[in-house]
């Protein structure tokens, strides 16, 4: 189970049987927004309020939020991997960027 608010995604979702409690973390950060509540409403309200008063923390101190996703990452693979693909990318007419995007996408749904 996941969660989303304001570009934030939280999951997944612990239950601790000795506290009675579900919790759990915002997915993408250096910095650590944990949630909990005894039930669904608390549960959401904790992650709604964790990231308001992290965003809140953030405005104060004039720093930038820090986003989960920039959409850049650096992908590793062994240099034929790279070849075929930019062969593949080539011959489809796409970018090297554009090919795998999509084939990324096809897969992820």
């Amino acid at each position: 189970m996941t969660m989303e608010y304001k570009g934030y995604t939280a999951g997944p979702i612990d239950f601790d049987p000795d506290d009675g409690t579900f919790s759990g973390v915002v997915l993408g950060l250096k910095d650590v927004i944990h949630f909990e509540g005894t039930n669904a409403a608390e549960l959401r309200a904790s992650f709604e309020g964790g990231i308001d008063d992290y965003l809140a923390w953030c405005q104060e101190r004039d720093k930038a939020p820090e986003r989960p996703y920039s959409g850049n990452f650096l992908l590793r693979m062994t240099p034929d991997l790279h070849r075929r693909i930019a062969i593949a990318a080539a011959q489809a007419g796409k970018s090297l960027n554009a090919f795998v995007t999509e084939a990324l996408e096809r897969r992820a749904g």
